[in-house]
């Protein structure tokens, strides 16, 4: 008895510990390289796998862009350098999930010295699960503003076999800045906020894309305008 006993006991603790994914790899994509015109990128530094931009894919894809990527990084165009007030956006399609959990992809804004080790930018990515986050790079070192967060606006897939569409994308007026999901405000900063948790001088500067690691997402349109 007491050994059935400590056997319920024993399974009852183990389905309250939580499933713990294990960290997929970096791939390295086949036929890597940026092809798109006028675009750079950058992987983030330190990845395990010692991978570079050129394991990635930015190929044209009709008006847009087909992304895959190996390790997380960004890809920008220095024509869309950001000043004063702007808005930034971009879609995002996702096809089935190949993978045990859910990869971001949205815009960043503010970005400087992004070919460099010590990069700056501001960014917000969706989630295919519903959910999103916003972090800053700044000198190199990145810090989250918020944490992930549900937010109804974000396209939910209720399995791997749903395909996703996440408009992200930054509005930028004064001091404030919103990050918006599909049409929505899921996030707002205000540089004049003393007690703000960006530190952030000025949103001027590159706009672009910020992609997690092994990621696979058309791009249908990018657009800074006035």
């Amino acid at each position: 008895m007491r050994f059935a006993h400590a056997s319920a006991v024993a399974i009852a603790v183990a389905l309250l510990i939580p499933v713990v994914h294990a960290q997929d790899a970096d791939r390295k994509v086949a036929g890597g390289g940026i092809t798109a015109k006028g675009w750079q990128g950058r992987v983030d530094t330190g990845n395990k796998q010692g991978l570079t931009i050129n394991d990635s894919k930015f190929a044209p894809e009709g008006s847009g862009f087909h992304i895959s990527t190996g390790a997380a990084g960004i890809y920008w165009n220095p024509a869309n350098t950001a000043k004063g007030d702007y808005t930034v956006k971009a879609t995002f399609k996702e096809p089935k999930q190949t993978i045990n959990h859910p990869h971001p992809y949205g815009v960043f804004i503010a970005g400087k010295n992004l070919d460099s080790d010590k990069p700056s930018y501001l960014y917000c990515v969706a989630y295919r699960d519903g959910t999103y986050i916003v972090r800053q790079f700044t000198d190199g070192q990145v810090s989250t503003i918020m944490k992930k967060t549900p937010h109804a606006a974000i396209d939910k897939a209720t399995g791997p076999e749903d395909d996703v569409t996440q408009e992200v994308g930054w509005t930028v007026k004064g001091q404030k800045a919103d990050c918006t999901v599909n049409g929505q405000v899921v996030h707002s900063i205000d540089r004049g906020d003393p007690a703000g948790t960006v530190k952030l001088d000025t949103t001027d500067g590159i706009t672009g894309i910020r992609l997690s690691h092994n990621s696979d997402v058309s791009v249908p349109n990018f657009t800074l305008s006035k």
